[in-house]
C-alpha cells in the first residue's frame, strides 16, 4: 500500500509537469529573458516565496550567484529573508505581512526584478512585495499556483495574479495541491537558470 502511494506521487508529478509544459513554456521563456534583460544592464534579481517557497527562491539565487549546471561570471540575486516557519504564510493571513515587502522597499531600485513565489497567489506577504516593487519601477515575475490559500481556491494566481501589470510575467501552475505546485516551480526555475546560461554562454549540451 504504502509503495502504491509513493509510486503514486511520481506519476501524478510526472502527468502534471507533462500537461503543463505545453502551456507554461511561453510565459517561462519570458521570465528568462526578463532575468536576462535584467542583469545584464546591471539590476539585481530580489527573489522571494511564501513559507516553503522561499527556499525555492534561496536555491535560485544561489544558482544565480553561484552557478547552476556551468561555470559563468556571477550574476546578482539576493534571496530575501522569509519566514518559511509560518504555516500561515501562503494565505492572506499571514503573521508578518509586510516582511517582504520591507525588503523590498530598503534593497529594490528601477530596473530590477522581483521573482515571487506563492503556491496560492493568496500570501499577504508576496502581495505586499509586488505592490511595493511596482512603487520601486521594478518588474515583478510571479510563480504562482491555485492552492487554496484563503479557503476559495480562487483560479488564475489569487490575488497575486490580479496585481500583477502587463509589463509583469506570471507562471501560473494549473493545480491545487501545494506540493505539485512547488514541484513545477523547482522545474521552472531550473529552465530559467538554464535559459540564461545558454544565452550567455551558449546551447552546447552540458557535460556531466
Amino acid at each position: 500500500m504504502l509503495e502504491q502511494r509513493i509510486q503514486q506521487h511520481f506519476i501524478d508529478s510526472a502527468d502534471l509537469k507533462y500537461q503543463a509544459g505545453p502551456a507554461l513554456s511561453k510565459p517561462i521563456s519570458q521570465a528568462m529573458q526578463a532575468l536576462l534583460a535584467c542583469v545584464t544592464s546591471g539590476g539585481k534579481i530580489l527573489a522571494c516565496g511564501a513559507g516553503v517557497s522561499g527556499l525555492l527562491a534561496a536555491q535560485f539565487a544561489a544558482q544565480f550567484v553561484g552557478r547552476f549546471e556551468r561555470e559563468r561570471p556571477e550574476l546578482g540575486a539576493i534571496a530575501l529573508a522569509g519566514d518559511s516557519a509560518d504555516p500561515l504564510a501562503d494565505t492572506p493571513e499571514a503573521a508578518d505581512a509586510d516582511r517582504l515587502a520591507r525588503q523590498v522597499r530598503a534593497l529594490g531600485q528601477a530596473g530590477d526584478v522581483l521573482l515571487a513565489i506563492s503556491a496560492s497567489g493568496q500570501s499577504a506577504a508576496v502581495l505586499a512585495a509586488v505592490e511595493a516593487a511596482h512603487a520601486r519601477d521594478m518588474t515583478v515575475v510571479a510563480l504562482l499556483g491555485n492552492a487554496p490559500g484563503d479557503g476559495r481556491g480562487e483560479r488564475n494566481g489569487g490575488a497575486v495574479g490580479r496585481a500583477l501589470r502587463e509589463t509583469d510575467v506570471q507562471v501560473c501552475v494549473p493545480h491545487e495541491r501545494a506540493a505539485r505546485i512547488h514541484e513545477v516551480h523547482l522545474l521552472a526555475l531550473h529552465c530559467m537558470c538554464d535559459g540564461v546560461d545558454a544565452q550567455l554562454l551558449g546551447e552546447q549540451e552540458v557535460s556531466l
